[in-house]
């Protein structure tokens, strides 16, 4: 089945009212049909801080939170000590970069899964090779 791989960018343009990103957001999910999404518990994290401002903005955040974590549509990969390593080796390997240290963590799940497609606005992606 096909795979696509969701950032944090993604899901705050699918919850955030007038996102910038919003259209394309929902163009690329489209574009895509049935394909399998997956994300990491260390992206929903990023994702639930970056929206926690503001009570309506923090409790739909929240839902959209519990709804990704029970989808049969989206595949989480949980964090662990192991996946926390291993993007922190990638982090230092990479000091040309401005990759963040989630960016790492997605970079890794990706390659794990041999994911080549992913719903993002972040170039550090395609930098990094993960794109065709």
């Amino acid at each position: 089945m096909r795979m696509v791989f969701a950032d944090t960018c993604y899901w705050i343009a699918v919850v955030r009212p007038k996102d910038a990103w919003k259209a394309a957001a929902n163009a690329a999910r489209t574009q895509v049909g049935d394909a399998l999404t997956l994300t990491t518990d260390e992206v929903l994290a990023e994702f639930l801080t970056a929206l926690s401002a503001g009570s309506a903005l923090r409790r739909q955040a929240a839902r959209m939170t519990r709804a990704i974590l029970t989808s049969p549509d989206v595949k989480v990969i949980p964090q662990s000590h192991e996946s926390f390593l291993k993007a922190l080796d990638l982090y230092e390997s990479r000091e040309d970069k401005n990759y963040s240290f989630i960016d790492c963590v997605s970079m890794n799940a990706m390659k794990a899964a041999a994911v080549s497609e992913v719903f993002t606005n972040d170039h550090h992606f395609e930098q990094e090779g993960l794109l065709p």
